[in-house]
C-alpha cells in the first residue's frame, strides 16, 4: 500500500506465506515419485533387454545343437591316412562319423575307382596323370607307398564297389563326388554310377558333381537316387539363380568361404540341404556351426568332432537348453 501524500511503497505480503514452501515440497515429491516410477519400470526393461540379447547371442552360438550337422569325412579320414583308401575309411568309421565322401573317377575301360586325379599324380609322380587314361588293370597295379600311422596296409586303390560294400551300411550317408574328365568326360558316366549304386544297394548314397550336365542326366534317368550340385567360388555364386539352379536336387554343396546367413536361408527356403566343403580349420568349423549348415565335409573329422564336443559342453554349462 502507498501512504497518502507520498513516501515509500511497501510490498504486499502474501496472505498465506506457507503455501509457497508447500508447493515447492509438493513439486519435489512429484519429481521423486516420477523418478522412482521410472527406475521401477526401467530396471526390468533393461534387464529384460539384456537377458534377451544374451539369449540371442547364446542361440547364435549354440542353436546348431538342436540339429547338429552331419560330419562328412572327405575321402575318409584323410588326415591320418591316404585319401580314399580302406585305411582312411576304417579310421573314419572307427571315429563314428556320420558320413563319408568318396571321389569317383572312371578308368579308360569304364571301372569306377575311389581316386582323384591329384592323388593319382602323387602316386604316379607325374603331374599330368589323369585317371581316364589309365585302364583298370594299370590302376590296380599302382602301389601306394605312403606310410601313415593308421596301421592299415594301404597298398591298393579300391574300386567304388569295394568302398561302398565297406562303408555304406556303417554311416548315415555316403556322398559320391563324381569326377568328369578326359577322354570320355560325361559319356556313359551316368550309367556307370547308377549301376554301381544299384549293385551295392546303396540306399543312403548321394551323388553330386561339379558338372551340372551330369547331375541333370542322373535326375532324368533315376528318380530313386538323391542328387546334389556344387556351388563354386566364383563371381556368380551368390546369385539366386545360381544357388537354386536345379529344382529336383536335394543337396547343395557350397564352398565354405561363400556360406553366410543369406545363402543358408535361401536354400533352406527351397527345402535344400546345405553342405559346406572342404572345412579343415577350427575357425571355419565354428563358423559353419554358427551358420547352421546341414553337413560339413572335412579331411579332419576328428578335429571337427572335438570342436563340436567342446562347444556343446560350453553351451550346456552356460545353461543352454536342448528342449
Amino acid at each position: 500500500m502507498t501512504k497518502l501524500g507520498g513516501g515509500r511503497r511497501q510490498s504486499l505480503r502474501p496472505i498465506f506465506p506457507w503455501r509457497r514452501g508447500f508447493s515447492r515440497r509438493l513439486n519435489l515429491i512429484r519429481r521423486l515419485v516420477l523418478l522412482l516410477v521410472f527406475i521401477a519400470l526401467a530396471s526390468p526393461i533393461y534387464f529384460h533387454l539384456k537377458l534377451r540379447r544374451f539369449h540371442q547371442m547364446q542361440m547364435a552360438r549354440c542353436g546348431w545343437l538342436g540339429n547338429p550337422p552331419l560330419i562328412c569325412a572327405h575321402g575318409g579320414d584323410s588326415t591320418n591316412a591316404f585319401p580314399n583308401t580302406m585305411g582312411a575309411y576304417h579310421i573314419a568309421l572307427r571315429s563314428q562319423v556320420d558320413c563319408i565322401e568318396i571321389d569317383v573317377s572312371r578308368s579308360s575301360d569304364g571301372v569306377l575307382f575311389a581316386l582323384h586325379d591329384r592323388d593319382l599324380q602323387q602316386i604316379s609322380r607325374n603331374h599330368t596323370s589323369k585317371v581316364g587314361y589309365f585302364s583298370s588293370h594299370e590302376i590296380r597295379e599302382l602301389h601306394l607307398n605312403h606310410q601313415f600311422q593308421s596301421g592299415f596296409n594301404d597298398r591298393k586303390i579300391p574300386t567304388i564297389e569295394d568302398s561302398l560294400m565297406l562303408i555304406s551300411r556303417s554311416v548315415r550317408q555316403v556322398i559320391l563326388d563324381a569326377k568328369v574328365g578326359p577322354p570320355a568326360y560325361e559319356k556313359g558316366l551316368t550309367e556307370n554310377i547308377l549301376s554301381v549304386v544299384e549293385r551295392t544297394n546303396c540306399m543312403n548314397c548321394i551323388v553330386w558333381a561339379k558338372s551340372d550336365s551330369l547331375v541333370r542326366d542322373i535326375i532324368r534317368r533315376s528318380a530313386n537316387i538323391t542328387v546334389g550340385y556344387i556351388v563354386m567360388n566364383d563371381s556368380s555364386a551368390g546369385n539366386r539363380s545360381t544357388l537354386l539352379r536345379m529344382k529336383k536336387a536335394v543337396v547343395v554343396g557350397v564352398y565354405h568361404v561363400l556360406i553366410d546367413e543369406k545363402i543358408v536361408k535361401t536354400l533352406h527356403g527351397r527345402n535344400k540341404r546345405v553342405y559346406a566343403w572342404t572345412v579343415d580349420d577350427e575357425v571355419s568349423m565354428k563358423r559353419m556351426l554358427y551358420e547352421r549348415v546341414d553337413g560339413i565335409v572335412t579331411s579332419n573329422p576328428t578335429l571337427l568332432q572335438q570342436v563340436m564336443l567342446e562347444m556343446r559342453t560350453r553351451c550346456l554349462e552356460e545353461g543352454f537348453s536342448l528342449r
